[in-house]
């Protein structure tokens, strides 16, 4: 008898399309959570009042928190107020924030990309930059939106991985080339975690968090575009794949 395939939870983002709220996860994401992963995708919907964590905890054996356009709201690390037309999702915000702490406590696997990666920071009490492309020394880490996908989502800068961290047990000690569409990035990083690979102006773009119980790996890059050409991407949804088989054994 096989094992099932283990099932990952993926919060929604909250949108609004034309008159009508519509809960929303890029097809990419999904996709690389079946085929890269292995497993099968359930997108979590971003009601209002959320839906208790302990009963989505109870019914998945992982999850992916994804990127986004919508930024992480500042009043939950005590940033300043959103520029005008910084899109904001508070109703992510409401169920990602508590969701991580939970899941991340019951020992499920987590991986984190992008605005999850930032969300998994604000979480356990780390700050972001909104604006990197302003602070001195730092470089442009958004995308040209009017290039071809293609083109964005190109690799476009190193990440040099820490000896001795969770990224380098997965991928190896060195130096990968990363896409980058990102303006928000971590300031302060929460004292739970530890930054696995840095960008080279010193922007943190990978992390693990040493005391927790299960797989958790958050970057800041975005994995998921076309995840089985790259052998990062490749590394890294097949340490996801097999830390979510363990949890179905």
């Amino acid at each position: 008898m096989h094992p099932r395939a283990p099932i990952v939870g993926i919060p929604c983002d909250h949108r609004m399309v034309g008159k009508h709220p519509f809960h929303m996860v890029g097809e990419k994401y999904i996709a690389a959570v079946r085929d890269g992963a292995q497993a099968l995708p359930l997108l979590v919907p971003v009601l209002s009042p959320p839906i208790p964590v302990e009963e989505l905890v109870a019914s998945v054996d992982g999850f992916l928190f994804t990127g986004s356009p919508s930024n992480v709201s500042p009043r939950l690390y005590g940033g300043t107020a959103p520029r005008e037309g910084v899109m904001q999702d508070e109703r992510r915000d409401d169920t990602a924030i508590p969701l991580l702490k939970a899941a991340i406590a019951a020992g499920k696997p987590v991986l984190c990309v992008c605005r999850g990666f930032q969300e998994l920071n604000v979480a356990f009490g780390g700050t972001l930059h909104q604006h990197i492309q302003e602070i001195p020394g730092r470089m442009d880490h958004r995308e040209d939106t009017d290039a071809p996908l293609e083109t964005q989502y190109a690799p476009v800068h190193a990440v040099q991985i820490e000896p001795g961290c969770l990224f380098a047990d997965i991928v190896g000690a060195g130096s990968f080339q990363v896409n980058s569409l990102h303006s928000q990035g971590i300031d302060k990083l929460a004292p739970a975690l530890h930054a696995d690979a840095v960008a080279p102006d010193g922007q943190i773009e990978a992390v693990s968090m040493p005391s927790a119980k299960g797989f958790l790996l958050g970057v800041q890059w975005h994995p998921e575009w076309h995840w089985s050409q790259d052998e990062l991407s490749r590394a890294i949804f097949g340490a996801f794949a097999e830390s979510l088989q363990e949890a179905v054994r």
